[in-house]
């Protein structure tokens, strides 16, 4: 063989094809998925119960805001719970002493939630109102700081509305306390059941 002449080797078609054909099809037949195949349906019909839910949440705003603000109340009396149960398990008074504390006032914090959810949810909506314009203000700054090297702007893009909406809730504080937490988990809800609906169709297709 002539020096610099590498060597080819003809790869036929129907090969080629035979090769990619058995790739995608031990990619549907995954066996991770394969227990999920038969399943499809009760996926389907949780992601229709999440859109409906989110439906009711966005016709009903205030009620869902409430929902929101018991669950988030429910979460702090959890945590609080696992906090004091921690504590037993550290040793020293000083750190104890201080994760019961800890504890306690998520506890607390839970179970005011449910004798004032308005003031809950008004507070609740300041710092999400806050989150949102910090958030926004990061993505800005991460945009211009990386303009050679990503799609910067998408970043910029995506900082601008958070840091709207963070903007606007802030505008028309605290009368929107009475509805964003609602509209928030409606949309949520809305989004979370057509990611499962999407889920439970192709799981049909590949079944």
């Amino acid at each position: 063989m002539p020096w610099g002449r590498p060597s080819r080797r003809a790869t036929p078609m129907g090969a080629t094809m035979t090769s990619t054909s058995g790739n995608l099809t031990t990619s549907a037949a995954s066996p991770d998925l394969e227990p999920l195949h038969a399943k499809w349906g009760w996926i389907v019909a949780l992601g229709v119960v999440y859109v409906i839910a989110g439906l009711i949440a966005l016709g009903s705003v205030l009620t869902a805001t409430v929902v929101s603000v018991f669950l988030v109340g429910i979460m702090m009396i959890i945590a609080g719970v696992a906090e004091v149960v921690g504590a037993f398990q550290i040793k020293g008074w000083g750190k104890f002493l201080l994760w019961v504390l800890l504890g306690v006032l998520y506890i607390v914090a839970g179970f005011v939630t449910f004798q004032n959810p308005l003031l809950a949810a008004a507070v609740l909506t300041l710092i999400l109102g806050v989150a949102l314009i910090a958030s926004g203000i990061m993505r800005i700054i991460l945009a211009f700081s990386v303009q050679q090297e990503t799609p910067w702007v998408w970043v910029l893009l995506s900082g601008l509305v958070t840091l709207l909406l963070g903007g606007l809730i802030l505008a028309r504080w605290p009368i929107s306390s009475l509805y964003i937490l609602g509209l928030f988990l409606g949309i949520d809800l809305v989004i979370a059941g057509a990611s499962w609906i999407g889920l439970g169709l192709g799981l049909r297709h590949h079944a």
